[in-house]
């Protein structure tokens, strides 16, 4: 397998892309507007063929790439049918596989920071988006965030995975790259070492966060696959 972790600074967003040395073809997770140039220079130079690009929301601090990248290179957009954004070409649900080449991606449906969340799951690591973060967890204030369910999500879909599976975040923020579904149920400050539903709350509720930056941009534009509404 071909694996590359890639990192947005101004949002601190990581994208995943992932091939097939078999068959070349490849799929991009949570790809960003502004990185597209570069991304297309990547699979020229691995010599991948892009066949999926993976949203594991509809993101409210940066703008998708997935529209430019099916303009260009004639990929298909896949979210979770809850998520809004009818633009895209596959509209999944839990559970549902997805095979690109020798690569296979389960589909778990971890919505509480967006009620159209997904992470993907493959044999050994899981893409947890904004749900699951390293030592966190996604805000659950705005675009249909339930702390409840957030916590379900985490606690009934994530933690069930094996105890050594490998955590690759949507986002961090202070340079960490990756995590174990272990040291999350054990470190994570606010739902590890066996808090409790209720606790999780109250947490959440506590945190006065800032009105997100980007969001009256990059919402209306995300549910137009990050390009222009027609």
């Amino acid at each position: 397998m071909i694996f590359r972790q890639l990192f947005e600074p101004e949002t601190s967003t990581y994208s995943y892309l992932l091939g097939c040395e078999r068959s070349r073809r490849a799929v991009l997770i949570d790809p960003v507007a502004s990185e597209v140039d570069g991304y297309i220079q990547l699979l020229q130079a691995l010599n991948l063929k892009l066949i999926y690009t993976l949203e594991t929301h509809v993101h409210a601090d940066h703008i998708t790439g997935a529209g430019l990248l099916r303009n260009t290179l004639g990929s298909k957009s896949i979210v979770h049918r809850d998520a809004g954004a009818m633009c895209a070409d596959l509209l999944v649900t839990d559970g549902v596989l997805l095979q690109v080449g020798e690569l296979e991606f389960a589909v778990l449906h971890t919505p509480g920071h967006t009620a159209g969340c997904v992470s993907y799951a493959m044999a050994d690591r899981v893409f947890t988006g904004d749900a699951l973060l390293i030592g966190g967890s996604g805000r659950t204030d705005f675009q249909q965030g339930d702390a409840g369910q957030l916590y379900d999500s985490i606690t009934g879909k994530l933690f069930i995975l094996p105890p050594d599976t490998l955590v690759y975040p949507g986002h961090d923020y202070q340079g960490n790259t990756v995590s174990t579904i272990k040291q999350e149920m054990v470190k994570n400050a606010r739902l590890g070492g066996g808090k409790s539903r209720d606790e999780f709350i109250a947490t959440m509720q506590d945190l006065k966060l800032a009105y997100p930056k980007f969001i009256d941009q990059a919402l209306p534009a995300n549910q137009s696959c990050g390009l222009a509404a027609e």
